[in-house]
């Protein structure tokens, strides 16, 4: 689905905050600020961090946050709330698509079949 207009416009602008925020958990991983959560899995969150961001193979980097910060919670956090909504951000993005406001959608939109 790449919805077009107002839903399309809502679905980037979610993919932007939740990109960002997963690009700046990972960089604070990354550069050793102190936190009970695993660098590990802060990284392997933020990769398709960038993927969200710009719209690129969306289904699959929805899984992967999705997956991750699951870990993350399982595993121990002190954010559990943050880490269960972008788990759960992530999953509906496997399930919802980038939007018509993404790489994507410019790679894999809308066909149209004659028979």
């Amino acid at each position: 689905m790449f919805p077009y207009g107002w839903p399309g416009r809502g679905l980037l602008l979610v993919r932007l905050v939740v990109g960002l925020i997963l690009i700046h958990d990972g960089i604070g991983a990354w550069m050793g600020v102190p936190q009970r959560e695993s660098i590990a899995m802060q990284e392997i969150a933020a990769i398709p961090g960038i993927f969200l961001l710009f719209g690129l193979w969306t289904p699959i980097a929805g899984s992967i946050v999705g997956l991750s910060e699951i870990w993350i919670v399982l595993t121990g956090t002190d954010h559990p709330r943050g880490t269960i909504l972008m788990a759960t951000v992530g999953i509906a993005f496997a399930f919802l698509g980038p939007g018509a406001l993404s790489i994507d959608a410019r790679l894999f939109g809308r066909k149209r079949f004659d028979i």
